[in-house]
């Protein structure tokens, strides 16, 4: 079952700054969806992962001084989510002429190069975070032209889409959550855009005869950290990595790790302190 744990994170003061850090502490502890409220912040976990007393610890360790943060947790069985993100204004998401991210309830869409739809449920990528702006715009920036792309932590499969829809002609899209693998499958059927490979599970999902010429990645810190040596043996010379999910505070480990494995930093883009970074591999 799809069933929720929605945890209500009143913040006082509540601003930006305050719930972006909130919500990348709640992503390592298994929280998948959040929408900012004017109390703070809405967050949603699979009620099977949910864990009071992490997540009070999590609260209580909060690293910036001068907040406060209260919680009250709800039980959400099993639904449509598109009624819950429709109720919390999941609202269109237009980059230029370029892309036009929506919902099948949107209305009056205006036209872009791109079109896609998404039904998020509560599988992460709508569009809306700066993460997932920063892999959008990089893709965009791409000559993906029959070349070969690898989805890591896909969510709605959102940027696996987008990459085929831009040219790629082999598309993998990997998520380690069985509810965000069927949700992606469905938005690419929705996407007519059948030909994407989508796969259940974490790195170990990487096949041993994959060979990609984009790797993205928009996941944390900390799994990026993990993970980049797997990445690696997935690509080729001249192959180019795209990371997101992390702080500007946090670019420098990511850039030693990947210097390990034989891969050369291009470029960064960064919004409120949220960073994404591009490599090329040597």
């Amino acid at each position: 079952m799809n069933d929720y744990t929605k945890v209500k994170l009143t913040v006082t003061p509540n601003d930006e700054i305050a719930t972006d850090v909130l919500s990348a502490l709640l992503a390592e502890i298994g929280f998948e969806s959040f929408v900012n409220e004017e109390y703070g912040m809405a967050a949603y976990v699979p009620h099977a992962l949910y864990d009071s007393a992490v997540l009070a610890e999590t609260i209580e360790n909060f690293p910036i001084e001068g907040y406060t943060i209260t919680q009250e947790s709800e039980f959400i069985e099993g639904e449509d989510w598109n009624a819950e993100w429709e109720k919390n204004y999941f609202q269109p998401i237009v980059l230029g002429d370029q892309c036009v991210i929506h919902s099948t309830f949107h209305k009056d869409v205006p036209a872009a190069r791109y079109d896609i739809l998404i039904d998020p449920k509560m599988a992460f990528g709508t569009g809306y975070h700066q993460t997932t702006c920063h892999m959008l715009r990089a893709i965009l920036a791409s000559d993906m032209t029959g070349k070969s792309v690898l989805d890591m932590g896909c969510g709605t499969a959102l940027l696996a889409i987008l990459a085929r829809k831009h040219g790629a002609t082999d598309v993998v899209a990997i998520d380690i959550d069985e509810f965000a693998y069927e949700n992606a499958k469905e938005n690419i059927l929705l996407n007519n855009t059948p030909d994407i490979e989508v796969r259940l599970g974490g790195a170990e999902a990487i096949k041993e005869s994959d060979s990609f010429d984009y790797v993205i990645a928009n996941i944390n810190r900390n799994i990026l950290l993990a993970d980049i040596c797997n990445y690696v043996e997935a690509m080729h010379s001249g192959s180019r990595l795209f990371i997101s999910g992390f702080y500007t505070d946090d670019m420098e480990v990511l850039k030693e790790e990947a210097a390990k494995h034989g891969l050369q930093y291009i470029d960064y883009a960064e919004d409120n302190r949220w960073a994404m970074m591009q490599f090329e591999k040597n």
